[in-house]
């Protein structure tokens, strides 16, 4: 897995970051989503790297980065033990410790950090509100934006009705915080997460997401990405909405065929009034994991796509 990339633990300051990096050309960050840590890439990163210089961290509160405490307040030091001079970054009472600026921040620094001022950015699931997030807040760092199975949060929020309530109630689930989901979790995490076999996405991708799943701070750092989702990034995208920024760099789309984003309807109309160019809109034939169903055609379709000129 991962055959020519390095594995680092990367000190941003406030967190850091476990990534993996290889290839060699123009940089592309992948960025993952939940439940899943940047091992989720394995089938793809290797094909862009070819053409790219690829940069896969697992994000602030999953995998082996760095973790929330469980309470506002615990004291410094609670970095994954994997990862021990990582200092713990304390979590706050709106959760903005794990808010997607946040994240997008990290994002930047990471790149910084690997000598990466401008770079193409990629991401599934939550990873894409990070994407979505750091071309917004770093314009001048970002070159291409690819958002898969994903809308901005405030979108879903505004749209919530009894369908998606109920389709989409992890959202409420994890976001809870009077009886937080962690209890319910953690209790039972193999009854809990249904993944598919170590045949099918990879026995090292497997034994990587299921270290995860079954540690309780990791599961504590899912559930805070998804309260800070539920408030301090709704309040981000209604200011920039209300303030009539953009993304600025070319976009892309990529939507499974057999998964839900569209329960608001068309999932390309609702983006167009965030970007200042027209979107690229791909189907892809997989279900929700289009990284591990379908890694030919997502490789095939980011590298048409980030073969443009960047702006």
């Amino acid at each position: 897995m991962f055959d020519g990339f390095r594995l680092d633990h990367i000190d941003l300051g406030d967190v850091s970051l476990r990534v993996r990096h290889g290839g060699s050309g123009t940089p592309v960050v992948l960025l993952h989503g939940h439940p899943r840590t940047h091992t989720t890439w394995y089938a793809v990163a290797p094909r862009l790297a070819a053409r790219h210089t690829v940069v896969a961290p697992d994000l602030r509160g999953y995998g082996r980065s760095t973790l929330p405490p469980e309470r506002s307040g615990q004291p410094e030091g609670s970095g994954h033990p994997d990862a021990p001079d990582a200092p713990g970054h304390p979590g706050r009472p709106d959760h903005a410790q794990s808010s997607k600026r946040a994240m997008a921040g990290d994002v930047v620094r990471l790149m910084n950090r690997l000598g990466h001022d401008r770079f193409a950015v990629v991401g599934h699931d939550r990873g894409a509100l990070v994407a979505f997030r750091t071309a917004m807040d770093h314009p001048e760092a970002v070159t291409h934006l690819v958002v898969m199975d994903s809308l901005p949060v405030i979108e879903h929020l505004e749209r919530t009705d009894e369908v998606f309530a109920r389709v989409w109630w992890h959202w409420w689930f994890l976001g809870q915080t009077d009886k937080p989901a962690e209890r319910v979790i953690t209790a039972d995490p193999d009854a809990w997460y249904t993944t598919p076999g170590p045949e099918v996405i990879g026995a090292e991708n497997h034994a990587d997401l299921w270290a995860a799943l079954r540690d309780p701070a990791v599961v504590h750092g899912m559930c805070e990405d998804y309260r800070a989702g539920l408030g301090v990034d709704r309040e981000h995208d209604a200011a920039d909405r209300a303030a009539g920024r953009r993304v600025e760099c070319p976009a892309m789309l990529l939507e499974a065929v057999r998964d839900d984003l569209d329960i608001h309807g068309d999932p390309a109309k609702i983006w167009a009034p965030w970007l200042r160019r027209p979107l690229r809109h791909r189907l892809i034939d997989s279900g929700h994991h289009q990284a591990e169903e379908a890694p030919e055609q997502v490789s095939a379709e980011l590298i048409d796509f980030l073969r443009d000129e960047a702006p």
